[in-house]
């Protein structure tokens, strides 16, 4: 029986996608819901799985190609049986004697003996004579796919070590080196998006400072508690979601947007926690966050992390959101004044804590402070609520009891 693979319905915001690499050839054996391609939209990867147990008898579209939703992507025969498992060849098995024999082995072969492969797995990589250590695997727990070294050689006989595209060059004007590559479906969405904020809203930006101490002190004392009942370590990014949701329910034009001629009050809180991957910056969502603890916000960005870093985020994490929030801490960021995310009205920005000279009660002491930063959308959020709004957020994370009593 002959099964069409075909592209996912794709949301009403994504009118197409690009299909980013194929890791299955015409006449391979494909096992259900195993990958087949990788498609790009503006916002996220997605990956078409194979529907059914067969061989992959064709393929429709090849990669770079732009399909639309529900367009058929390639062809499953299913009737077709699966391919006896071809005996390891003697290389192979030689390894695997070497496993258990206590005298040093080369080093270049050492990646291939260490690490548990599968066999074709490992005949690829003795044959081809690789170096295991620098292949990247993309399966469970980081093992190597057979697909992970195809990709490997394939990317090692290239002729020129380029990120993405063929149209990338070597020499530039004056014979200069330089790289010339075509943006990413999803940089170019970003770089359109960066430009709609600076160009439909009246952005300003408001600064504080929060002093850390209380909150790194009620971690330092509970962390290993936490960690032990909830299997997660307890971060700053909780605390600062939680704050954000107690200042957002005193100030709801912070919360709020505009629709037309209308301002829209949102009376639910779905938080944006900005993501860094190698693929450009996301924004995916934790609905009602108001009414999670701080394991459940820990646990919600560190799965949304996760699957942002996979390229696993779906269409709906990335949907919706009502507030953002963006750490360049982690990345050393002293000050910065982050960009609006329409159609939401404010965002704030988090930054390196570090350790400064301040006065309290009339004496210089050193206390770890992080500046902070909120942009917002003028048109809608005055001076005066935007300044009350991050005064709220710095009153409650230098007392966190006020998160408990919620005053």
């Amino acid at each position: 029986m002959l099964i069409e693979v075909k592209v996912p319905v794709l949301s009403e915001s994504v009118s197409d996608a690009t299909l980013a690499q194929w890791h299955k050839k015409v006449g391979d054996y494909v096992k259900r819901d195993e990958n087949l391609v990788d498609l790009e939209t503006d916002k996220v990867m997605l990956e078409v799985v194979a529907p059914h147990d067969g061989v992959l008898s064709e393929i429709k579209h090849e990669s770079g190609a732009v399909v639309g939703s529900g367009e058929v992507l390639a062809i499953v025969d299913s009737s077709a049986e699966q391919p006896a498992e071809e005996p390891e060849s003697e290389a192979a098995v030689e390894v695997e004697k070497v496993e258990v024999e206590p005298e040093p082995v080369a080093a270049e072969e050492q990646p291939a003996v260490v690490m548990n492969f599968s066999p074709a797995v490992r005949k690829l990589i003795v044959e081809h004579k690789l170096d295991a250590a620098a292949i990247s695997g993309t399966g469970r727990d980081g093992r190597i796919t057979k697909a992970d070294v195809l990709k490997h050689i394939d990317q090692a006989s290239q002729p020129v070590a380029a990120p993405t595209s063929p149209s990338t060059t070597e020499v530039g004007a004056g014979g200069r080196p330089e790289q010339r590559v075509p943006m990413t479906r999803l940089r170019t969405r970003i770089a359109e998006r960066l430009l709609e904020a600076q160009q439909t809203t009246a952005m300003l930006t408001t600064f504080n400072e929060i002093n850390m101490q209380p909150v790194m002190d009620l971690r330092a004392k509970y962390q290993e508690r936490f960690q032990k009942k909830h299997g997660i370590k307890l971060g700053f990014m909780s605390f600062f979601i939680k704050a954000c949701c107690e200042a957002l329910k005193e100030y709801p034009a912070v919360n709020a947007s505009i629709d037309g001629n209308d301002i829209v009050y949102h009376g639910f809180f779905d938080m944006g926690v900005a993501v860094s991957t190698e693929r450009g910056l996301v924004v995916p969502i934790i609905r009602d966050a108001d009414q999670m603890n701080l394991a459940e916000m820990e646990q919600a960005v560190a799965e949304y992390a996760g699957k942002a870093r996979e390229g696993k985020l779906s269409m709906e994490d990335l949907s919706g959101g009502t507030f953002s929030l963006t750490n360049g801490g982690t990345f050393g960021s002293l000050l910065s004044t982050p960009i609006l995310n329409p159609p939401q009205s404010a965002i704030l920005g988090m930054h390196k804590i570090e350790q400064r000279a301040m006065v309290e009660n009339g004496e210089i002491v050193a206390r770890p402070m992080m500046y902070v930063a909120m942009s917002y959308d003028h048109r809608i959020i005055d001076g005066k609520e935007a300044v009350s709004f991050l005064v709220k957020v710095k009153e409650v994370l230098e007392d966190p009891a006020r998160l408990l009593l919620q005053v």
